[in-house]
Order: structure tokens, then sequence, then C-alpha cells
């Protein structure tokens, strides 16, 4: 009985695979918390309507401030055993997503779960950062927060160029999600990794530490903390091999490699276009674009890493934001909101611009580098609601940003799946229909609603399955 139960498995899970390679797939977001009976109980009601709607998964952010926030490795996994059996029961499947980042202080959040505030001082950090050394020893609280150009440090993602010391953390929390929910394997569609802010592979370059760098503002650089600038001054020394060769590329007298530093004013940078008409800038914007793109890599590394028994057959995920405002805007101002989030390189500005991908061949690139024969590597991309406003203030691009993400993607062989950007872009006919234009047009090959209660009311409960019923033929 026991060798037919697991034969069984195994031809449910094969079904279960294809299904996902054959056709789109159509998913939404579930809360990000709930707390009490009435908002378990509404929860349970929307489950049940989207199952009755065609959708087939629904996403879980699974956040670490909550789970292990009493100490390292102190696991809580009771409110996921809740949320899991949820959605089982309305037969739908899950996508975990393995939130790294905080949740608060993003449109639409609804609730405050810093991640673990022991996390700061876990590495003997305490305090104020020392002087400025390259060993990167003796680290402290806020060498592991991002820096802005401002000056302000924010908590709600650690920053990447502290990996080598949060990584282990990382994959501690996978394996340890893994050993929990292992006999969950056929029910999860893809494990998700947030990589940065709100979960995506980005700086926090419009986040609320800073001060008017939100929409559609260009954003402020994050590049500017204690071991940023130790990488910075390393980077730039393993490419030009002597200081002497930086003074001759970048017009400098520097005597000491420690003397390399970031513009004292970066507005005044960019809005007189140094960073796209000086090598001194494009060496900037090259090295913040490739240290965001390699801590993608080693996130993704991790979580092959974490999920590597029970789930090495899953398929992972990641997210890249769709920054859609000043990509029209005159130079220097044009795609500045994408260059201060680092998802572009400067190479969108060359002609070599369609080899670059508008920018994004490096962020697609991690999907395909990372997928292998056990399991493929997602890309998801946001704001497929969006229609293109290439005016002031916005200078939005939006609709054909996700058009070129679709074609890059597919140009590289890699799987795309989209989301809306905003829950009120679903609440419009045009919003569904250009959603409907990306999954039909673009090679979007999947989607997912933010969130499930907009699904199963309002529009959304006529549009979604109308969009389906389209994929499906």
């Amino acid at each position: 009985m026991i060798k037919l139960f697991k034969i069984i498995t195994l031809i449910a899970t094969l079904v279960l695979w294809s299904h996902a390679a054959l056709s789109a797939s159509v998913n939404v977001m579930g809360p990000l918390w709930l707390d009490t009976q009435e908002q378990w109980h509404d929860f349970r009601g929307d489950l049940k309507t989207a199952k009755q709607m065609g959708v087939e998964a629904v996403t879980v952010d699974v956040w670490w401030g909550a789970v292990e926030k009493n100490g390292d490795q102190l696991f809580d996994w009771s409110y996921y055993d809740k949320v899991f059996a949820a959605i089982l029961e309305a037969k739908l499947r899950i996508v975990p997503i393995m939130s790294f980042h905080q949740c608060g202080g993003n449109v639409g959040d609804v609730c405050n779960i810093p991640i673990p505030k022991w996390i700061w001082h876990h590495f003997n950090n305490k305090g104020t950062p020392p002087a400025l050394n390259t060993s990167g020893s003796n680290v402290q609280a806020y060498d592991l927060m991002y820096k802005s150009e401002q000056g302000n440090y924010s908590n709600e993602y650690v920053s990447l160029w502290a990996d080598k010391f949060v990584i282990p953390q990382y994959i501690e929390f996978m394996s340890a999600f893994e050993s929990h929910f292992s006999r969950m394997a056929p029910n999860f569609d893809e494990l998700n990794i947030s990589m940065g802010p709100a979960g995506e592979l980005r700086y926090p370059s419009y986040n609320s530490h800073d001060n008017n760098t939100g929409y559609p503002t260009r954003g402020a650089f994050q590049s500017f903390g204690r071991l940023a600038i130790i990488d910075f001054q390393q980077s730039m020394l393993r490419k030009y091999q002597q200081l002497t060769k930086i003074n001759e590329a970048w017009k400098t007298s520097y005597s000491s490699l420690k003397q390399l530093a970031l513009p004292d004013n970066m507005g005044e940078f960019v809005i007189t276009g140094q960073h796209l008409n000086t090598t001194y800038g494009l060496d900037i914007l090259d090295w913040y674009h490739k240290a965001l793109m390699q801590h993608g890599e080693r996130m993704l590394s991790a979580a092959s890493n974490g999920f590597s028994t029970a789930f090495k057959h899953i398929d992972l995920g990641y997210k890249v934001p769709g920054i859609h405002w000043l990509m029209s805007a005159p130079l220097p101002l044009m795609r500045a909101a994408e260059l201060a989030s680092g998802v572009i390189s400067p190479g969108f500005n060359s002609s070599k611009m369609q080899v670059e991908g508008h920018g994004y061949r490096a962020a697609i690139a991690l999907a395909a580098k990372y997928t292998t024969n056990e399991r493929q590597v997602i890309l998801h991309f946001t704001c497929l609601e969006m229609s293109d406003q290439p005016v002031a203030p916005a200078f939005s691009l939006a609709n054909t940003l996700v058009a070129w993400v679709g074609k890059e993607a597919k140009r590289q062989g890699v799987t795309v799946k989209g989301e809306n950007a905003l829950s009120a872009g679903t609440s419009s006919l045009t919003g569904w229909h250009n959603i409907t234009d990306a999954l039909l047009n673009d090679g979007y090959d999947g989607i997912t609603i933010l969130r499930l209660n907009h699904v199963t009311q309002d529009l959304g409960r006529t549009q979604y399955p109308e969009l389906i019923k389209k994929l499906n033929n």
C-alpha cells in the first residue's frame, strides 16, 4: 500500500507539472496578513469564489519577520499551517514567497511586519558605522542597511553589500521552511524569492526613508553606505588595475584608492547629465547595476541551496518591478528612476540598446542562468495593467515597457509572468485590456492579480473569468 501511494503521488505530481507547463497560469495574491475572525471568514469565502472563477493558485507572503522574529532559528510556522490548510481546502494551489523584506511602507501595505530586529545586531553590530576600512570587519548595524544619497538608512531589507553576512540566514530560513512543509511539495507551484524592498529585485530608491523620492521623481541612489563605498573602490581597482589608470579615465588626480567616492551632490550630477556623459558617471551606473544583478545571482544560489531536497524540483521565481515613469522624459532625466533603482544598465542609452534589452538584459538573464533540467526560474514583471502616458509629470511608457520585457524574455528563452502593480489597476476595463494584451501578444506566460479580494469582487469577478476563458481557447 505504501509503494502504491508513492506511485500515485508521483503521477499526480507529474500531471500537475505538465499542466503548469502547458497553459498560462492564472493566480491571485493572498492577503498580506490575517488577524481577525472576520478576515479569516472572508478569506475562506474569497478562496471558494476564486476557485469557481478558474483561478489556479494563491501567492502567500511568508514573512521572515513574523516566523523568526523571536530569535535566530526560533521558527513559528503555525500561522502558515493555517493559511495553507485553508487554501488547500478550497482546492487551490500555493505559491509561497520567501519574504525577506518588511511588510509596511510600500503602496498597498496594510500591515506592519519589520524584518527580525535581532538581525541588525546578530553580527556584533551596534551603533554608528566605524571609520572606513577595507577589511569589512567590525560590521555595525547601519552597515547592514542601505544608505541613500540623502544620508538616510533603510531598514526594509538588508543591504546587498551585507550579503556575505545575511545570506546564510536566508538559507537557514528556506531549509527550515522546506523541512516543515516537505509533505506539501506537490501543492506548491513555485517558490518565489524576495530580493529587495517589496520583494522586488531593486534598491529602495523610492521608499519612505527618503524625502521626495516617490513617483514620479527620479528617486535616490542607495549606494552611500560604508560597505558599498568599499565595494565601489575595489570594483574600480579590479576594472582599471591601477590608480593611475583610474585617474586617466576619470580625469582626476587621486593619490589613494580610499579617496574614490561617489558624487557629493547626486542630484546635480544627474540633472547636469554627468551620470550618462562621463566615464566616471557610467562607471558608477554600471557598478551599481551589476551589484544588484550579482545580488540576484546570490539569492537564486541561496534558494537552490535552501530548497535542495523535498522542493528541489519546484520552480523558483523572482520579481522585477515595472518602474515606468520618466521613461520618455527628456535627457538627462530619461529613465533616471530605473537607473536609481538599479534595474537597468546604462547600456539603454547606447547603440547596443536592442542587444541590452533596453537595459533589462541582465535582469532577465538571471532566470536563464539559473534554470536547470530539474527546475526553471520564472521572471515576474509588474505594471501589466498600465497604459503609456508619455507626458509630464509621469513621462510613462508602462505599456511599452511591458512589451519590451516580454519580448526580451522570449528572446532569452525565459518564462515571464506578469502582475498588476496597483490593485486599482484592475478597477477599469482599460486595465484588464492591457493585461489581456500582454498575455496574448507580448509573450507573458501567466498572471497574478493583486489581490484576492479585488478578484472576487467588483469588476474582477467578471473580467478575470473572461480572461481565463480567452487563455484556454
